[in-house]
């Protein structure tokens, strides 16, 4: 067994937890500041292992005592920050936090200079080997958290399966649809469930990370049929803490491992474009 503790959730236990983490939110950071330990919230892959690999290979060295949580949904590695059950996490972009914050009143604000990673957007399927030979009214999955909705249907829209209304940004949904010649239905999915209806829909487009932890796993540099590029995209994965904790000693040196020659070098030969490191 691995020192990396383990947390699996559903998304129908977040309610539970934010409830039991609520008598702690007065205490700001009592249970990540334990015993000096910097406790960060992560999904399993790749943010997980490559905190695992930080964990075992450079932590120690830098005199970080370092603990891990890998939570399966989007929103309670969010709200452990918040309400202090952990004092990092790493598992999102940019855009995703933006909304989250605005919606729900969080303060949480990313780490400077620990971007660490993209995971690129992908489109699969079983039944087509390109996106032009989805035929009328084929059904396609795609995440439903907002940001990700957004950037699925810009990846479709960007291979000329639909067009999206002028000026539509980080919110687009369906209805933000302003040409559909192929009459796409839109199936609208929490984004961990989107791979296991490959096999019921046409098409699926999937976040990097759920296509890993695909069975098989899914590889957007092998099998998408068509994935997001690298190059100035605005979904790079980073470090962030609640507002005010950017300058935290323990903080600042997860940042600096985590943008590190060693990391670089993990995820290249790890992921083999799956996931590309972003500094």
């Amino acid at each position: 067994m691995r020192n990396t503790a383990k947390i699996t959730t559903a998304v129908l236990a977040v309610g539970a937890l934010t409830l039991g983490l609520s008598a702690c939110g007065s205490d700001k950071g009592s249970a990540a500041d334990k015993d000096g330990k910097l406790i960060v919230a992560a999904t399993p892959m790749p943010q997980g292992e490559i905190l695992d690999y930080v964990q075992k290979n450079l932590a120690k060295k830098a005199g970080l005592d370092l603990e891990v949580k890998e939570f399966t949904d989007y929103v309670t590695p969010n709200t452990a920050v918040e309400q202090g059950e952990v004092f990092a996490n790493y598992f999102q972009h940019k855009p995703y936090l933006d909304d989250f914050n605005k919606k729900r009143g969080t303060d949480i604000v990313p780490v400077p200079g620990a971007t660490v990673h993209l995971e690129p957007l992908g489109v699969y399927s079983k039944k087509v080997k390109k996106l032009g030979e989805l035929k009328n009214g084929a059904t396609v999955a795609i995440p439903n958290d907002t940001t990700n909705e957004a950037r699925a249907l810009k990846l479709l829209a960007d291979n000329g399966i639909i067009e999206l209304k002028k000026g539509v940004g980080y919110e687009a949904t369906p209805k933000d649809i302003a040409k559909n010649p192929k009459n796409i239905s839109f199936k609208e999915l929490e984004a961990p469930t989107v791979p296991r209806t490959l096999s019921d829909v046409d098409a699926a487009v999937i976040n990097g990370n759920y296509a890993l932890e695909a069975k098989p796993a899914l590889s957007p540099a092998k099998d998408a049929i068509v994935a997001e590029p690298a190059k100035g995209n605005p979904y790079g994965n980073f470090l962030a803490v609640k507002k005010g904790d950017e300058n935290d000693p323990r903080v600042k040196k997860l940042a600096k491992l985590l943008t590190s020659p060693e990391v670089k070098k993990f995820i290249d030969e790890k992921y083999d474009g799956a996931v590309v490191a972003a500094f």
